[in-house]
Formats: C-alpha cells, structure tokens, sequence
C-alpha cells in the first residue's frame, strides 16, 4: 500500500512539472490559430497569422540574422571547443583543473556581467555589429562545447589511435579516421547546445549588436510595449515543431539502427 502511495504521489509530481513546463507552449500554439488578437477570446480557428509572418519582412530578416549568427557561432565555436578539449586534456593534471575551472566560470558568471564586459571591448577596438555580436556568441558558446566533447574524450580509446599511427597513418588521417568518430556524439551535443544558446540569448545580443542588427529576442523585447504580434506566436509555434521533431529523429534513429544490427547479427 505504501509503495503503491509513493508511485501515485511520484506520478502526480511529474504531470504537475510536465503541465508546468508544456502548458504554456500550449497556450501559444492555440493562439497562434486564433482568429482574435485577444489572449482571452476565442475567435475561430484560422492559418492568417502564418501567412502574415511570411509577408512580415521586420519578423522575416529578424529569423535570418538569428539562424545565421546561431549556424555561425556554434559551427566555429565547435570547432575551437574541439580543439581547445583536446588541448586540456593532454595537460598535466595541474594545469587540467585550472583550464576546467576557467572553462566554468563563464558558464557560472551572470550574463549581463559578460554583455557589458563583452561591449566595452568591442567599443574600444571593434565597431558594435553583427561581427561583435558574433565573436560574443562564440565567446560564450565555446564553454558548452568543451564540457560536451570532454567526457568522450575521457573515454576515447587511444590506442586506435596508436594503432593506425604505427601501421603507417599519419596525424591528419588518423585524427579524422580515428578521433573525430570517437567523438561524434560530444561533437553533436556540443553544436546543438551552442545553437540553441545561441538562439535563445537575449542580454548579451543586446549589449553587443550596433544599430540596425536585430535578433528574434532583441524584436520581441523592443516589441513588449506595443503589444507582441500574433505573427509571432506562429512562429514560435513551428520552432517548437521543427525541435520537436529533429528531437524525435535524434532519439528514434540510433535505436532503429540498433535494431537492424540485431537482425543481421542474429541472421549471420
């Protein structure tokens, strides 16, 4: 009976954190097929805000330049953060902890510390643009990179690497041949989370974009006064959609792939 209380009482918990976290995006997408502008009126079911929000050139060049800048900063802050995880981890172990500790703080330090930071030395040695607001995605995103490809590094298996050197591989092939697959999965998780860093932040895109660079989070910030668009909702709706569903591809593809392999180990 009491094990039966602690399940009920553990399932309760979870909808209650699920219903937390998913009811709001619920409401979204809903309103983003209200035919009202009203957040409280149900005016009938319509498609016009997605059609607006493909008309809307402000919103439209507002998505380009934060999929640009997302694609660009995790890409390069990737391969940096590849890089910089191998370096660390050929270190001594002295020298291992105080890079990991550097590499920390500025996941730990507060963003605004990091905006402003950020702005004042771009102000004194690069004009505020997308190339500052740039070089601080890749700043902050390399962090996250590190710390994804590091545990796989711990696991690596170097003597692969041993091996094919002394079989005649050089460095440039067995790295690519050898490492870079051992790492895959870290490299992945690490590009995925510096692109949605990237595409969620909204401080230190305000403190280091110039005039005229607009982000999705600095529109709908300067919008919070006006009153935020339908349009937006619609697009907010199928981001949600397009996450979802490379989410379900990432999770679903390796266990398909891992069932394949089962019928042909048991067929063989």
């Amino acid at each position: 009976m009491v094990e039966k209380l602690k399940d009920f009482c553990s399932r309760c918990y979870l909808g209650i954190i699920v219903v937390f976290l998913y009811a709001p995006i619920l409401v979204l997408i809903v309103l983003s097929f209200n035919n009202s502008r009203s957040r409280v009126t149900w005016g009938g079911f319509t498609l016009d805000w997605y059609k607006r929000l493909l008309m809307n050139s402000q919103i439209m060049e507002a998505l380009g330049t934060t999929l640009v800048l997302a694609f660009a900063s995790a890409f390069i802050a990737t391969v940096i953060g590849v890089l910089a995880a191998l370096g660390i981890n050929a270190m001594r172990q002295r020298n291992y902890q105080i890079m990991m500790a550097a590499t920390n703080i500025p996941m730990l330090n507060a963003d605004i510390v990091t905006g402003i930071a950020l702005m004042l030395w771009f102000v004194h040695f690069l004009e505020l643009g997308f190339g500052s607001v740039l070089l601080a995605h890749i700043t902050f995103n390399i962090p996250y990179v590190i710390l994804s490809v590091m545990p796989k590094i711990r696991q690596m298996n170097l003597s692969i690497y041993e091996a094919a050197r002394d079989l005649g591989a050089n460095a440039v092939y067995a790295f690519f041949k050898i490492i870079l697959p051992q790492l895959a999965g870290g490299i992945a998780a690490g590009f995925f989370m510096a692109f949605t860093m990237s595409m969620d932040d909204f401080v230190i895109t305000y403190f280091t974009k110039g005039p005229g660079i607009n982000t999705l989070s600095t529109m709908i910030y300067g919008e919070i006064r006006k009153g935020i668009k339908p349009e937006m909702y619609a697009l907010s709706t199928i981001i949600f959609v397009v996450i979802f569903i490379i989410l379900l591809i990432v999770n679903f593809a390796p266990q398909k792939n891992n069932k394949k392999e089962e019928k042909r180990g048991y067929a063989r």
